[in-house]
């Protein structure tokens, strides 16, 4: 098993807790389709809940382009996510312009490490949001 196997295991085995370097970190499980492939993923992310809505990241550590899963729900928005003991069906939807920052600085003010994928990386880090279906 790879390392996001061991932190689904964990998430699922735990009503959505997890301990390592993700420990005490808000944690979903979002389900996503590849575009070329058809087959169905499932990627651990951390979220921001903020004014009663919920965002995801697409920092992928800074690396200098998207994450994959990003690609793959901006293709296909409707989807599931895994929070904590249920399983929610959701439209994804990107944030961008001045709400896209606003809600990243929110996350920076949460977990600072956020600052530094955004330093390592020219582009645009994706903010999305997670609208229950």
């Amino acid at each position: 098993m790879g390392f996001n196997d061991d932190i689904i295991a964990e998430f699922r085995a735990n009503d959505g807790k997890v301990g390592g370097n993700f420990e005490g970190a808000p944690l979903l499980l979002l389900h996503h389709k590849g575009i070329k492939s058809g087959k169905d993923y499932v990627a651990p992310l951390v979220y921001l809940e903020s004014d009663g809505k919920r965002y995801i990241f697409g920092s992928y550590a800074g690396a200098d382009f998207d994450p994959q899963w990003f690609k793959n729900v901006k293709a296909e928005p409707s989807t599931t996510i895994e929070i904590g003991a249920e399983t929610v069906p959701v439209t994804v939807t990107e944030v961008t312009g001045a709400d896209r920052d606003r809600i990243f600085a929110a996350q920076v003010e949460v977990m600072p490490g956020f600052a530094d994928y955004e330093k390592k990386t020219s582009r645009v880090i994706p903010v999305v949001e997670l609208v229950p279906a």
